[in-house]
């Protein structure tokens, strides 16, 4: 059994981090109705899109977009320079 150790716990994480910073809004995510533009409801339908588990993880994927834009620049060049000179 292999376990997982603390750098790659953190490789991981910054990996999954990166995975939904880089999703496109435009190209991927409206092609599944996963975009953040306001649509109207069906017949029946609510009005509250925020308080789905749909609206809450649109919301968490623009927020990690938003916020996390500086930092994972900052977070990725230290591993890179990490990986190169400690192998």
């Amino acid at each position: 059994m292999m376990l997982f150790g603390l750098g790659n716990l953190f490789y991981v994480s910054i990996l999954l981090v990166n995975a939904v910073a880089i999703l496109s809004e435009d190209r991927f995510l409206a092609r599944i109705g996963w975009g953040s533009t306001p649509t109207e409801p069906a017949f029946g339908g609510s009005r509250d899109e925020a308080a789905s588990i749909k609206g809450k993880l649109v919301n968490l994927i623009s927020s990690v977009r938003t916020l996390m834009r500086i930092p994972l620049i900052v977070i990725n060049t230290l591993i890179i320079i990490y990986a190169l000179v400690l192998g």
